[in-house]
Formats: structure tokens, C-alpha cells, sequence
């Protein structure tokens, strides 16, 4: 059964300004080092950081509903890539504790990008 569903569009430039702006900030913030490491070994980190910023507010949306939903971090999501294999979602502290009240037994995530936009899908299943 399905149990959340998150959807969410992050524009690449808006990204871009934010790293030429306060770079270091920004990525402690928000990224865990997995997937800073990841996107800032690729062409354009920008892109990559993007879609796992689409996928942080897309798995913040499935897991709503409750005031303590409400309390999950950045760094609560984050989304881990390995070679040949799709991206994976991985939830730590508040939103794993979220995610057993709502008894996920599986999560499913799809990343794309265009040149100037990413997106994400976070799909929660129980039972």
C-alpha cells in the first residue's frame, strides 16, 4: 500500500547561485558527504546537487502529515549513487523515525534533469 508521495522541481541556476554565493555553506548544510563527493566529481555538481535537492524536498512531502514530520533535516535524506546501479534514498535520525511510524517497507526514487531544471519522485510503500 501506498503511503507518501512526494514530487518536487528545483531550477539548476537557482542551485549554481547558491554555490557561487556561499558554496561551502550551502553543501554542509543541506548534502551529506556521500553525495557532495558525488556531484562535485562530475561535470556539472550544480546538476547532480540539484536532483538530490529535488529528492530531499520530495521525500520531505511523503513523509508529511504529522507535526514531527515536520522536524526532519536536510541531512535527515540523503541520496546515494553507486556505479551501475540507480540512485537510492537512504533516511537517517527524524525521517527514518517518521518513516517507521507510517511502517515503510520500501522507498522508490527517480531523478531526471534537463539542462536548466531536476526533479524528483519519492514513492513510500507499507506492507
Amino acid at each position: 500500500m501506498i503511503v507518501g508521495v512526494g514530487f518536487d522541481l528545483v531550477e539548476i541556476a537557482r542551485v549554481e547561485r547558491l554555490l557561487d554565493g556561499k558554496g561551502d555553506r550551502v553543501l554542509a548544510r543541506l548534502f551529506l558527504e556521500r553525495e557532495v563527493a558525488y556531484a562535485t566529481a562530475r561535470a556539472r555538481p550544480a546538476m547532480h546537487l540539484a536532483a538530490r535537492l529535488a529528492a530531499k524536498e520530495a521525500a520531505f512531502k511523503a513523509l508529511a502529515g504529522s507535526e514531527s514530520a515536520r522536524l526532519i533535516g536536510w541531512k535527515d535524506i540523503e541520496v546515494v549513487s553507486r556505479h551501475g546501479h540507480a540512485p537510492e534514498l537512504v533516511l537517517h535520525g527524524r525521517a527514518q523515525q517518521r518513516a517507521e511510524v507510517l511502517q515503510v517497507t520500501r522507498h522508490w526514487l527517480t531523478l531526471s534533469h534537463t539542462d536548466g531544471t531536476a526533479g524528483a519522485v519519492v514513492v513510500l510503500e507499507a506492507g
